[in-house]
């Protein structure tokens, strides 16, 4: 599927960071933005692929993603990045928090240590990017943040206990700081992705079974992909969505 052809003129030259941005829906996130004329940057643990991304994006459009590497679960690693981002964009007024993993580990199995993992992967650095790129949002007048969450802690999944957590967390988190940066003129909303049937989500977990039961349940009897996501996290990153905060959109082909 190709990246959806609207154009949002107030994107151009804004800086953006965008976490995951190496693979599946942050790749695509990447290159939406790129492809507004926006000045990305993103964060990934994956050096090879992201590097690759950077390089094939940049043959592609004239526009070279700025790869920032980093293991989002060390805080000080995470921090470390956002400052870097604010020096190679000069300013972020548009931060996409996205990056997860999706592990399945049934209630049983789950320990403190699995538990931790889960949470610093899927919620904990939502957090503190959010509060180390505000300040910078607040002094040059406002800006956008992303939460990625999913409609996965809708659908009593039993074998996702921590990461549906997470999911459900980043929702309180998602509408806590939009009651605190919303008179900074910094709007914070979420997307909830259905199921998105990515390179990995085929390896790992999704068989043509499973995505054929989705699609029952869906009103959009297709496949959804990661370039399903790009233009409503467009759309929150916009101007025309400038009244919008502490809301969550679901993209999940009618499920829900």
């Amino acid at each position: 599927m190709t990246l959806p052809s609207g154009q949002f003129p107030d994107l151009r030259n804004r800086g953006v960071l965008v976490t995951g941005g190496g693979s599946g829906i942050g790749a695509a996130l990447v290159e939406g933005f790129l492809r507004q004329g926006a000045r990305v940057a993103f964060i990934d643990i994956a050096e090879d692929a992201s590097r690759a991304l950077a390089d094939k994006l940049a043959a592609e459009t004239g526009q070279r993603p700025e790869f920032i590497a980093a293991d989002l679960r060390d805080v000080g690693a995470a921090k470390e990045a956002a400052a870097a981002a604010i020096a190679a964009l000069g300013s972020i007024g548009v931060l996409v928090n996205n990056a997860a993993r999706d592990d399945r580990q049934p209630l049983e199995a789950v320990t403190e240590d699995s538990w931790d993992e889960s949470l610093a992967v899927n919620l904990s650095h939502f957090f503190f990017l959010s509060q180390a790129i505000a300040p910078q949002m607040r002094q040059t007048g406002g800006g956008s943040i992303i939460n990625f969450s999913s409609i996965a802690f809708m659908l009593n999944m039993p074998e996702m206990p921590a990461y549906s957590t997470a999911k459900a967390g980043i929702i309180g988190l998602t509408k806590s700081l939009a009651g605190k940066l919303g008179p900074d003129n910094i709007r914070v909303n979420a997307i909830l992705p259905g199921m998105i049937v990515t390179e990995r989500q085929r390896r790992l977990w999704l068989t043509e079974d499973s995505i054929a039961q989705m699609q029952e349940k869906q009103c959009l009897k297709r496949i959804l992909v990661a370039e399903d996501l790009v233009g409503p996290c467009l759309f929150l990153a916009s101007d025309c969505s400038a009244a919008m905060t502490a809301q969550t959109m679901i993209i999940d082909g009618g499920v829900f």
